[in-house]
């Protein structure tokens, strides 16, 4: 199950990165509104990456 969960992710980031390219090259209307929904999602993922991050603490015992 957990396999199908993952490859299911793999097959949406790839088909919104297809989209990014073919709506860079002036695809139709739905594939800009992919490749948008594809940069938002990419966004907020990279936003809550790094709210979880503090300030780097290495060299403090």
């Amino acid at each position: 199950m957990t396999v199908l969960v993952l490859a299911g992710i793999v097959v949406l980031a790839v088909g919104g990165c297809v989209c990014v390219v073919w709506a860079a090259r002036g695809g139709p209307r739905w594939v800009r509104t992919a490749a948008t929904t594809t940069l938002a999602a990419g966004e907020l993922v990279r936003k809550a990456g790094r709210k979880g991050r503090g300030p780097s603490r290495s060299g403090e015992d």
